[in-house]
């Protein structure tokens, strides 16, 4: 049985790999942390034109046609990168909800643009409660009115939506004792009306995010995303997709800390010798290996079975979100105790591993809420 890479796929990755060496030095990161915008839109045109945008896209929509494995391999160098760019949020968070839930006119407007990088789409869907389950979209609703809907409330944690063109708001449309049902989505277009987006000050600024408050901001029918009351079954197959890729990029962003922390580990001399050969040291990098080779594992697992759309998928990415949380945590901060005091400094690049482990750790729920929902595919 072979549960190796393509060649295709190995020499996408080595392009990837080489794209982003050049351009996407720790330098460019730390300009990107400090620019309001938080992405180069050459950058942003350059990755179009490889055709990374359109990557999992089908054909007659602008893209490429290719699986998710496929997209699971770019999402993997641009983790250890720490690219900053709307990619995450416009093409997998947006893209696919119009993609899964979308009319054939919704994609034929949004798919091709999202594609060709004219166009930047996210999705709003988080509120103050910080839940990502069908009982956290309570705040912001929507009400039939007569020439579409009324949305009013407020969305935190929305990535990008600073720059995005057009947002997948996820609203309550009807009070329901079973809460997957009655939520909507609707395609709003940031310079609407009664929108007002803040940048949020959080821990990873190479991921910009935004509070989004909807005062009274109408919107017609024909931007609903399927049928009304009936979004969740399509943001639920969403946040698992996502949700796998976000482990693509952890797995990515882990095995970057490992080998910067064993280079640094073979070239670092105290006592005569380097420091590698102690014990401790020694031993730090090898159970870090341990979590890395261990969460591709999880990652790649999941990133198959979303492909594939087997019905474990979300038993699949729950496994595999739980164990990449604990383990690019895990391997981040040990990689600041391999460096030792220059680990701590702004100037050195463990920092920001750390803190991207700590976004992606809690982003569509934490290592805990993941055990919980394995447990529930287990019938516990």
């Amino acid at each position: 049985m072979d549960f190796g890479f393509s060649e295709e796929q190995d020499m996408l990755r080595q392009a990837a790999h080489d794209f982003l060496t050049e351009y996407c030095t720790s330098a460019f990161v730390r300009q990107m942390m400090e620019d309001e915008r938080g992405y180069s839109p050459e950058l942003w045109q350059q990755m179009a034109a490889l055709g990374w945008l359109g990557l999992a896209f089908p054909e007659e929509y602008g893209g490429q046609g290719l699986g998710f494995v496929d997209l699971t391999v770019i999402l993997e160098e641009m983790g250890a990168a720490l690219l900053p760019s709307p990619f995450f949020s416009s093409v997998l968070l947006a893209g696919q909800s119009i993609l899964l839930g979308g009319s054939e006119e919704q994609k034929k407007i949004y798919l091709p643009k999202i594609a060709d990088g004219s166009l930047i789409a996210t999705l709003a869907m988080t509120e103050p409660s910080g839940r990502f389950e069908a009982g956290g979209i309570e705040d912001v609703k929507a009400v039939p009115a007569a020439d579409g809907f009324t949305i009013s409330g407020t969305k935190l944690f929305v990535a990008d939506a600073h720059v995005a063109d057009v947002m997948v708001v996820a609203a309550r449309t009807k009070a329901s004792g079973d809460k997957s049902f009655g939520i909507s989505l609707f395609l709003v277009d940031r310079d609407t009306p009664g929108i007002s987006v803040n940048l949020l000050k959080t821990m990873d600024q190479t991921r910009k995010q935004c509070e989004v408050v909807f005062d009274n901001v109408t919107v017609g029918r024909d931007r609903l995303i399927g049928t009304v009351d009936t979004g969740w079954p399509v943001l639920s197959k969403v946040l698992h997709i996502c949700t796998a890729a976000l482990c693509a990029e952890m797995i990515g962003g882990a095995q970057r800390v490992l080998d910067i922390s064993v280079a640094y580990a073979k070239e670092r001399v105290q006592f005569g010798r380097p420091i590698g050969s102690f014990q401790a040291i020694k031993h730090k990098c090898a159970e870090m290996m341990l979590q890395v080779e261990s969460a591709k594992s999880a990652a790649y697992y999941a990133a198959w079975a979303v492909d594939e759309d087997v019905p474990e998928a979300p038993l699949a990415v729950s496994m595999a979100k739980a164990y990449c949380s604990d383990a690019y945590r895990y391997t981040a901060g040990e990689g600041i105790q391999v460096h030792g005091g220059i680990g701590f400094t702004w100037e050195h690049d463990m920092h920001l591993y750390f803190k991207r482990a700590k976004y992606a750790e809690f982003t569509f729920g934490d290592a805990t809420y993941h055990r919980e929902l394995v447990a529930q595919e287990i019938n516990l």
